[in-house]
């Protein structure tokens, strides 16, 4: 039942996102997993168009905030007011207050106000004034960002970017899909024809399933070593956190629902590790002297720690 919506949910996304499969489903996992995605690429290449397909497709409240230099924290978090007539003050809520928040282009906003998503994003809750006020259920944040050097950009603090369970680039479709993607444009806005195919009681019943994919301590024991490995490179400052430890062995469950399996394999971990990681590392100024990235890196990581051979999936622990 779940792989059926999963598909359909995938092919809805795809009549707005052309030739973007990989992508899609990928956000779909982290969405699945209870995660947040952050999408880097140049602009026009469908950011934007992938949150807003994502969240008529899952049946999501949807809202977007553009950031600028001058976006404040208050309107993302929400802010009180004096009411005279009730003689208190009133709160209301921000942009938090939905299911799916675009944040377009948060790298242009201040750090003061990126931080502002911290809460909400760990915690599903913001605190104004002393007062905690928690945001609906389920709750995603799609931010996109330009790359990290472009005109009026500065970069996410590494607490920030360490929320965000996975980093997708979509990058250029090819020519054919370039050419389907004018023709369908030539009439009318593909994003109208995207309808929702399942609820926000389905999804969250999904996310709740997602904690009965069973995973092996073998396997567990080869994302926990996977993820060492990263904090004893000499080109790394800062490898892999506990944090993204967890966001790792999360995504490849939701891999492995997505691959319609009940238990995780390496394959599963690493189909997702690059994503799940790469933006989580700290490289020092050497690896870009010497034009190493950080998914270069992680690919050699993968190379060099040997995956677990499973038996049977019957003896998996859940």
């Amino acid at each position: 039942m779940i792989i059926e919506q999963s598909r359909s949910i995938v092919k809805e996304v795809g009549k707005a996102l052309v030739g973007k499969q990989e992508v899609i489903e990928k956000a779909l996992m982290a969405v699945y997993a209870g995660g947040h995605v952050l999408l880097e690429d140049y602009p026009g290449v469908g950011k934007t168009t992938l949150a807003l397909a994502l969240s008529k497709a899952l049946d999501l409240d949807f809202k977007r905030i553009q950031f600028t230099p001058d976006t404040m924290p208050s309107d993302i978090m929400g802010f009180s007011l004096y009411d005279k007539d009730a003689g208190s003050f009133r709160f209301t809520m921000g942009a938090v207050n939905c299911n799916l928040l675009l944040g377009d282009e948060i790298n242009r906003a201040s750090a003061k106000t990126q931080s502002a998503l911290l809460e909400v994003m760990e915690e599903m809750a913001v605190t104004v004034d002393g007062v905690t006020h928690p945001v609906p259920r389920p709750f995603v944040c799609i931010a996109t960002q330009n790359p990290v050097g472009s005109v009026g950009t500065q970069p996410l603090p590494d607490s920030q970017l360490d929320r965000f369970m996975v980093r997708l680039s979509i990058g250029y479709p090819s020519t054919a899909d370039q050419v389907d993607i004018i023709k369908s444009r030539r009439h009318a806005n593909p994003l109208e024809d995207v309808r929702p195919m399942v609820s926000r009681d389905d999804l969250l019943a999904v996310q709740n399933y997602l904690d009965s994919i069973a995973v092996s301590d073998e396997v567990l024991l080869y994302i926990t070593r996977l993820c060492e490995a990263t904090r004893a490179i000499d080109l790394v400052e800062l490898g892999v956190s506990p944090r993204g430890i967890i966001a790792l062995s999360r995504m490849a469950r939701a891999c492995a629902l997505m691959r319609d399996r009940d238990y995780v394999t390496p394959e599963d971990v690493r189909e997702v590790f690059v994503d799940v990681c790469a933006h989580r590392l700290v490289l020092r100024p050497q690896a870009r002297i010497e034009s190493v990235s950080a998914a270069d890196i992680l690919r050699s990581v993968m190379e060099s720690v040997a995956p677990p051979s499973l038996g049977s999936p019957a003896h998996v622990r859940r």
